[in-house]
């Protein structure tokens, strides 16, 4: 296909389509069935005999935040199922829905407390029901959280299990009695404080890696893992697609909890994720359920080493499709420190996450989620001079790597960090946590802290999605749970799914581009010029196809030569910055402040 008639098909159809797509983003009807069936194809057949989702966008929607339609501030399932057409015209094709479950929000639902009923305030399973059904409608897909390492402590084993030491819940999980007058070893939580939480009821401590909401459950016991598989098949049997599992690497504990090292105390995820037992349990579930069923499952593996990832993903181990590595979007973090970096450290992430999942694993590829602060803050500039062209040059970079791409709701917008003044504004329970362990402690000043955490603060991402430049940004017509970045005057989605240059419409051309250029989800990964502090330069290799991405990471101009004799044949997409095309046979090319562009070789 020659590029040019290409980008003017692509062209054509964002226009023709923005209408409609107007009118869904504004919550009234949107496309007909037949014009999204020619607007965006149905889910693809995954070509070269691969799984479909190695070919998949996945779309992940915080539903707290995206889209409330009975104004309680707090989004709910019906406002997912309102806005599936402006995800499907996006390119989307696969959903990852964040927990859903009931729970009492001590961790915004992370701790389930029944994991078979909808939280009330996201609705009913009806609700659920018919989302799904709309999402199979439009030929998506939808992937849940699977939060097993712990419960809530309002779950009704744990309701039992503290009741007594003989209690049949007991051992479902893990009780110790304290030593030496305190805890039973010096586990810290990820939340602050202690990782063990003493019960007055019969005097043992019960141990919670996160928030003593949340004990851990223990999955030494076979019980507890027959009923996290009987959780699995419920969901699967209903018609999700595969789960995305909640730090899954720390089901397995170390024999004996044995105290911390002072350098483990650090950082005790390195030894959180890496328990005795950790494989034989994935292989178990996936021989018990996962290997019954086409589903996709993709681990948040915090605590993981590059060395240690591909005993989770290469296939022949029959344990995950695939896992998230946190060096890349954590690279310039210490905790909730932040930290500078550059360009080489971001290219030599993206180069070992290629090389982990080498011929027999997959990778994802990400810039944020509901964890971490958003992309275009993060990553690129969010000053309104460069904030839309560096969304689109981190855009290019995260959907032509060869992983499944894993977009966060907002992304697609360029939606920016919040501008958070004080602690009262926070959220998250692992800032209180921490603002008492750091702050109240002495061990840090306020100003100090908040400075990191404006940059750090995983409630960045949280703020609700900005629909349209109405009260609350469109998102509730109450009072919202978090308030919302004011600047969703500017950004915002209506504003941007009819404007052909918009940032929404180069993540659709270049999931359009994606899906009809399969180097580019298959190829072999090469970077060009791993040591060049402006431009990351790669190029994407299948069979007889070569294309090269350049990215220029800067405010300038920079004249880049082609490394290696490399010739320019064209131009298949680019973020907007080109001041003039690039003749074939090209051997260099005048990149512009944050250009990216995809071209043919």
């Amino acid at each position: 296909m020659q590029a040019i008639s290409f980008r003017k098909t692509l062209l054509s159809v964002t226009i023709g389509a923005a209408l409609s797509i107007c009118q869904t983003v504004m919550g009234t009807p949107g496309m007909t069935g037949d014009t999204a069936k020619k607007e965006v194809s149905e889910t693809q057949v995954a070509s070269h005999g691969a799984p479909w989702w190695k070919e998949a966008v996945v779309y992940q929607i915080y539903p707290r935040s995206f889209n409330d339609t009975n104004g309680d501030g707090i989004g709910d399932l019906n406002g997912i199922t309102a806005k599936l057409d402006y995800l499907k015209t996006l390119g989307v094709d696969t959903i990852w829905l964040s927990p859903h479950f009931d729970s009492p929000n001590a961790d915004n639902g992370y701790d389930i407390r029944d994991y078979r009923k909808v939280m009330s305030e996201f609705g009913n399973m009806d609700d659920f029901d018919r989302m799904l059904a709309e999402m199979k409608r439009r030929g998506m897909r939808l992937i849940i959280d699977l939060v097993v390492n712990h419960s809530s402590d309002e779950h009704q084993w744990f309701v039992e299990s503290r009741k007594s030491k003989d209690n049949p819940y007991r051992d479902y999980y893990i009780w110790r009695d304290g030593k030496n007058g305190g805890a039973p070893n010096n586990y810290p939580s990820f939340f602050g404080g202690s990782a063990w939480e003493k019960d007055e009821a019969t005097g043992q401590y019960y141990l919670h890696y996160f928030a003593k909401k949340q004990p851990d459950l223990n999955w030494e016991n076979p019980k507890v893992r027959n009923e996290v598989y009987d959780v699995m098949r419920f969901w699967l049997d209903k018609g999700v697609s595969g789960f995305r599992m909640d730090v899954i690497p720390f089901i397995s504990k170390q024999d004996g909890l044995p105290d911390l090292s002072p350098e483990n105390l650090a950082h005790p995820e390195f030894v959180y994720a890496n328990g005795p037992r950790v494989h034989q349990y994935l292989q178990e579930m996936n021989r018990e359920v996962l290997s019954h069923y086409d589903a996709l499952t993709v681990g948040e593996a915090f605590g993981i080493t590059f060395e240690q990832a591909p005993l989770f993903t290469d296939a022949r181990r029959r344990e995950l499709d695939m896992i998230f590595h946190f060096d890349l979007v954590r690279l310039d973090r210490d905790g909730w420190r932040k930290k500078d970096w550059t360009l080489p450290e971001l290219k030599a992430a993206y180069a070992q996450i290629d090389r982990t999942g080498g011929s027999h694993g997959w990778n994802t590829s990400f810039l944020t989620n509901h964890d971490n602060p958003r992309t275009v803050s993060h990553f690129g500039d969010d000053s309104p001079k460069w904030r839309a062209i560096s969304a689109k040059a981190l855009a290019t970079m995260m959907l032509t790597q060869r992983a499944t791409p894993f977009l966060y709701q907002g992304d697609e917008l360029g939606m920016t960090n919040y501008p958070f003044r004080g602690i009262e504004d926070y959220d998250d329970v692992e800032v209180k946590g921490q603002w008492h362990d750091f702050v109240e402690s002495g061990k840090v000043s306020a100003e100090e802290y908040l400075s990191h955490l404006r940059q750090t603060s995983r409630d960045n991402a949280r703020t609700p999605m900005q629909w349209s430049a109405a009260a609350n940004g469109g998102f509730t017509t109450g009072k919202p749970w978090l308030a919302v970045n004011p600047n969703y005057v500017q950004i915002n989605a209506a504003s941007q799914v009819d404007e052909s240059g918009s940032i929404y419409n180069h993540y659709r051309r270049l999931m359009e581009v994606r899906r009809q250029t399969p180097a580019l989800i298959h190829g072999e990964f090469r970077d060009l010029d791993p040591t060049n502090p402006k431009v990351f330069a790669y190029t994407r290799t299948l069979d007889d196809k070569r294309y090269l991405v350049l990215i220029n990471f800067t405010h300038e101009t920079v004249a880049y030569d082609l490394p290696e004799g490399l010739k320019i044949a064209t131009t298949l997409l680019d973020n907007g910055a080109v001041q003039q095309q690039v003749l074939p046979g090209a051997t260099g090319v005048s990149l512009q402040p944050w250009q990216a562009t995809i071209y043919e070789l």
